[in-house]
């Protein structure tokens, strides 16, 4: 299967700027959304918890954070407010099953990049990906 392209070849680009982040407590949306990122041609790191993920932010070159909001231990806010006050923090694209108003306008207020229901469709999470790794 060719790599989705969306608007720009995200080949041309560095390794390190293709490093998805990817943060959910739910084990299977982890493995099948880590597939379909790796069929596309990123390359992807999975994390279960909010500290897992901020243990490495140090030392990794994240394109982007696919992020869940409701996790046990360090929430999805917690973790946007901490990338937040990272130097160069990368854009983050929350995933949640919960899309009431007022956690949308938070993850916003946090600087999200993007908001999406974890069952949007792969090509239009594809095209997110896409936008956020050419911010």
């Amino acid at each position: 299967m060719a790599p989705y392209l969306g608007a720009s070849d995200t080949r041309s680009m560095p390794a390190s700027a293709r490093l998805i982040a990817l943060l959910d407590d739910e084990e299977d949306f982890r493995k099948a959304l880590s597939r379909l990122l790796k069929a596309h041609g990123y390359q992807v790191a999975s994390f279960a918890t909010g500290e897992e993920l901020m243990a490495e932010v140090p030392t990794a070159a994240f394109g982007c954070v696919l992020l869940d909001l409701n996790m046990p231990g360090m929430s999805g806010f917690d973790v946007l407010a901490e990338l937040e006050a990272e130097l160069q923090p990368p854009p983050v694209i929350v995933l949640s099953a919960n899309d009431d108003p007022a956690m949308v306008r938070r993850a916003f207020a946090l600087n999200a990049f993007e908001y999406q229901h974890k069952r949007v469709a792969a090509p239009a999470l594809l095209a997110s990906i896409e936008r956020a790794l050419h911010r």
